[in-house]
C-alpha cells in the first residue's frame, strides 16, 4: 500500500479529471431533479394535472436514464470516457433548454411533448455519472479511488440544492431550465482540457479484447449475477427519492400535515446526501471495507423511513427533516457507483459503471406503478413501506454477498 503526503494527497483529490467529474454531476443533479422540483408549478402553469402527468413524465425521463444508460455504457466502452462526457452533456443541455421554452412552442399536446423532452433530457443525463466515476477510478491511485469518487458525488449532488434556490431567486420554472441547460454547455468547454484514461488506452488498440459488449452481461451467468447485485444494492436510495421525496405531497394528509413542498423535501434530502456522500470515502478508509460502510448507510437508513413512516401525525418541517435523515444515509450512492466500477475489467468497466445507475434509476416507474396499484387497498403509508421492505431486503442480501473490492487493482479486462 502507498502512503501519500497531505500535499500529494490534495494534488491527486483536487485534479482536473476530479474537477470536471464532480463539475459534470453538478449539473447532471441540477437538470435531473429539476422536474421534481417545478412539477406542481410547471404543470399548474402549463394547464396539467400536476399528480397524473407528473407521473408519466417522471416514467418517461426514467424510462430515457435507463436506455441512455444502456447506450453511453457501450459507447464508453469502445470510444472511450471522454466521448461519452462530451456527448451526453451536449444532448441533456440542449433538452433542457427546450423544457423552457416549452410555453412558446407550437405543440398542441402540452403533456406529451414535456414527457418527450424529459426523456430526451433522461438519455443525456444517463451518460455523466458513470462515465465521470470510471475516468476518476481509472486515473486516481486505488489508495484514494473511494475519496476521489465521493468528492465527486458530495459536490456533485448539491445540484439539487442549487436548483431549488434557482427556482426561488428566478421565480420562474422556464427560467431554471434554460440556466441549467447554459451551464451544461458552459462546462463543455472546460471538458476540453481533460485526458482520456491511461487503462483505457491501453487496450484501445488491441483487437483481441471485445469492449462494450452489453450482452455478456445477460449471456455469462457469472458476470449476470454481479450485475444484478451491483443494481439491487443501489435501489433503496432510488425507492427513498422516487417514493418518499418525489411524492412527498402525496404523504401529507396520512400523517396530519396541511401540504409539503416536494422542491424542498429534494433540496434538504440532496443538503445531506452530499455530507453522506463526502463521507463514505472516509469512512470507507476507516473500515477498509465497501461492504461493511454500504451495510452501514443503509441500517441508517432504514431507521430514518421506519420513523418517517410510522412515527405518527407531524409537521411539515417535520417531514423535511426525516428526508435529510434519509438523505444522510442514502449517501452511499458513489460509493455504490465506485463498487460497480471495481467489479468489472477495463473493457466492460464504462458499461458497467453507467448501466447500473441508470438500471436503479430505470426500477422508479415500476416502483411507482406498484406503488399506485397498492394504493387502491392500501393507504399510502402501508403502500410505501411494503415498497421499502422488498427493496432493502434485495440491497442488503446483494451487499453481503458480492465480493469485496477496497484497494483492488483496476487495471485488468474480463
Amino acid at each position: 500500500m502507498r502512503h501519500f503526503t497531505s500535499k500529494e494527497k490534495l494534488k491527486i483529490l483536487f485534479s482536473f479529471p476530479v474537477i470536471i467529474a464532480s463539475l459534470g454531476y453538478f449539473v447532471d443533479i441540477y437538470d435531473l431533479l429539476l422536474f421534481g422540483i417545478v412539477r406542481i408549478q410547471s404543470l399548474t402553469d402549463l394547464g396539467l394535472d400536476a399528480d397524473k402527468v407528473g407521473t408519466m413524465i417522471i416514467n418517461y425521463q426514467m424510462v430515457g436514464m435507463l436506455l441512455g444508460g444502456i447506450l453511453w455504457g457501450i459507447y464508453g466502452d469502445k470510444k472511450g470516457r471522454l466521448s461519452v462526457l462530451f456527448g451526453s452533456i451536449i444532448v441533456y443541455s440542449l433538452a433542457n433548454i427546450a423544457c423552457g421554452l416549452l410555453p412558446q412552442l407550437p405543440f398542441g399536446d402540452k403533456a406529451f411533448a414535456y414527457a418527450v423532452l424529459r426523456f430526451i433530457a433522461g438519455v443525456g443525463l444517463a451518460g455523466e455519472l458513470g462515465a465521470g466515476i470510471t475516468l476518476v477510478s481509472e486515473t486516481l491511485p486505488k489508495e484514494l479511488r473511494a475519496i476521489g469518487t465521493s468528492i465527486v458525488a458530495g459536490f456533485g449532488v448539491l445540484g439539487a440544492v442549487v436548483a431549488q434556490f434557482t427556482v426561488e431567486l428566478a421565480g420562474s420554472w422556464t427560467t431554471a431550465y434554460i440556466i441549467g441547460g447554459l451551464l451544461g454547455l458552459a462546462l463543455l468547454v472546460l471538458r476540453i482540457s481533460v485526458a482520456e484514461s491511461g487503462m483505457f488506452k491501453s487496450i484501445q488498440e488491441n483487437a483481441n479484447v471485445k469492449r462494450g459488449d452489453f450482452l455478456s452481461f445477460f449471456t455469462n451467468k457469472t458476470i449476470f449475477i454481479k450485475y444484478l447485485k451491483c443494481i439491487l444494492i443501489g435501489v433503496p436510495i432510488w425507492y427513498c427519492i422516487g417514493i418518499l421525496v418525489f411524492m412527498a405531497n402525496q404523504f401529507a394528509p396520512e400523517m396530519g400535515i396541511k401540504s409539503i413542498n416536494p422542491g424542498k423535501a429534494i433540496m434538504w434530502t440532496y443538503i445531506c446526501t452530499s455530507v453522506g456522500d463526502f463521507s463514505c470515502g472516509f469512512i470507507s478508509q476507516a473500515f477498509r471495507s465497501r461492504k461493511k460502510t454500504i451495510l452501514a448507510m443503509l441500517a441508517f437508513t432504514i431507521i430514518g423511513v421506519a420513523l418517517l413512516l410510522f412515527s405518527g401525525h407531524k409537521t411539515e418541517n417535520m417531514y423535511y427533516f426525516y428526508c435529510g435523515w434519509i438523505g444522510l444515509g442514502c449517501g452511499f450512492w458513489a460509493m455504490f457507483v465506485t463498487v460497480s466500477a471495481e467489479q468489472f475489467g477495463t473493457n466492460m468497466r464504462s458499461t458497467a459503471t453507467t448501466s447500473v445507475p441508470n438500471m436503479v434509476r430505470g426500477t422508479v416507474p415500476i416502483m411507482l406503478i406498484a406503488f399506485d396499484y397498492l394504493k387502491l387497498s392500501q393507504t399510502v403509508i402501508v403502500s410505501a413501506a411494503i415498497i421499502g421492505l422488498i427493496a432493502f431486503a434485495l440491497s442488503i442480501y446483494s451487499t453481503l454477498t458480492i465480493s469485496e473490492t477496497h484497494e483492488k487493482d483496476l487495471d485488468y479486462v474480463e
